[in-house]
């Protein structure tokens, strides 16, 4: 075990759970480090689905305009350096592991859970360049996120809203309308941006939530909106004028929602100044990693030689229906391999596909002790002909009957997206 894995092993046992929803704590240890957060710029972007696509538009717009930018997400793909990003790059192992050693000392042994303590330290160092740009992920909700300590903020986007994470909800209160005041309710007076929903029921939900909220609100159809256009551009239009863009460099015309809340974002910051050229060139060069992926060579990719592997984190109902609802677009046969964990609605993800599939293969997630496994999830499901559970993915990549020009998509969990990308 390395430096920095022994560091981390230690943040994990600092409160006995994994979760434990409060702002004390974190309040606590931020007054500590002599409260970094009273001195940042900050996006705040919370919501279901969207939230990475969203925050690598942003990033990729930024550094195209040179500006400066640090990045908070959760939960990592493949490594917990993902997590923090500062002046535009990943953080190293060495940095990293003195940033949390210090702040582990600071707090002295002191209960907090491990969200908190990284989030923490995000801040911490955040705080080194107080001109840059903080674009914060909220973890579970918002409303007692530990991102969610701040005084100000330059906007918060909100981006789509959907049933997920029921389990840290009390029982009877695990609705739409919970969560949507769970993720609205606390958001600060600045600029809110609201990105396209599922459905008119959900905005007007968010747009009630946020009735008492006197930020300037940007609603998507309202002040902003994007079409697609023929030869392959797609039109942004705002308050400001509109736009004719380059298709981004994201799989999906979906994620084209998520692109214009993060033009809209950006564009309605006056500390922010951007050009169409910054918007036109970013754009083609977002990274989304194990969102709706190709995967295009490597140990994996081996294994189905022409055919097309796709990797996404997609492990809600929501993101299961975008994700269909992409496949559907293809012309070909697909072939879906899924692992989940355990306190997901494994049947109302995988609804979004039934009869449309050729086949579906269940898996276990490696180095995941609250994965559901395999041969279980395939038990539990009903409404698939070909359904079938091997114990890896190699396996179960190995075991699919793939003709010309079929897909093979691995999907479920952003965590079985980190594996796949490792054994890759």
């Amino acid at each position: 075990m390395n430096n920095l894995q022994k560091i981390l092993s230690r943040l994990q046992r600092l409160h006995p759970k994994e979760i434990d929803l409060s702002l004390n704590r974190i309040k606590t240890l931020c007054n500590k480090l002599q409260n970094p957060e009273k001195n940042l710029k900050v996006i705040s972007v919370v919501g279901t689905n969207g939230k990475n696509s969203t925050i690598q538009t942003m990033r990729s717009i930024l550094r195209e305009a040179k500006i400066q930018t640090n990045i908070y997400t959760s939960p990592h793909i493949q490594k917990i350096n993902e997590r923090f990003f500062y002046n535009n790059n990943e953080i190293g192992d060495e940095e990293l592991s003195k940033l949390l050693l210090e702040t582990e000392e600071i707090n002295n042994g002191e209960q907090i859970t491990y969200f908190e303590i990284l989030t923490a330290a995000f801040l911490k160092k955040a705080n080194e360049n107080k001109n840059n740009i903080n674009i914060l992920e909220a973890g579970l909700f918002h409303r007692f996120d530990a991102t969610n300590i701040f005084d100000k903020n330059l906007a918060s986007v909100v981006t789509a809203i959907g049933i997920d994470h029921t389990d840290w909800l009390p029982e009877g209160e695990r609705t739409i309308d919970k969560i949507i005041y769970e993720k609205t309710s606390s958001l600060l007076n600045s600029k809110i941006i609201v990105s396209n929903q599922e459905n008119n029921e959900i905005l007007s939900k968010i747009k009630n939530s946020l009735m008492n909220n006197s930020s300037k609100k940007i609603y998507f159809n309202d002040l902003y909106s994007y079409s697609l256009t023929e030869n392959n551009f797609f039109y942004y239009e705002d308050e400001i004028g509109g736009l004719k863009l380059p298709i981004p460099n994201l799989l999906g015309n979906f994620q084209l929602a998520n692109v214009a809340s993060a033009i809209a974002t950006l564009r309605n910051i006056d500390e922010i100044d951007i050009n169409e050229s910054h918007i036109k060139e970013g754009i083609k060069k977002i990274k989304n990693v194990g969102r709706l992926q190709e995967i295009k060579s490597g140990n994996l990719k081996k294994l189905i030689n022409n055919n097309k592997l796709i990797v996404d984190g997609s492990h809600n109902a929501l993101g299961g229906k975008v994700l269909s609802e992409y496949l559907e677009s293809i012309e070909s046969k697909k072939h879906l391999i899924v692992g989940m964990m355990s306190n997901k609605n494994h049947q109302e993800f995988l609804n979004n596909f039934i009869d449309k599939i050729s086949s579906l293969t269940t898996v276990n997630i490696p180095n995941q002790p609250n994965a559901i496994n395999g041969q279980d999830l395939k038990n539990k499901i009903k409404g698939f002909k070909n359904i079938n559970y091997k114990n890896s993915i190699k396996e179960a990549l190995n075991s699919l009957d793939l003709k010309e020009n079929d897909i093979a998509i691995i999907t479920g969990s952003l965590y079985l997206a980190g594996e796949v990308l490792n054994l890759n």
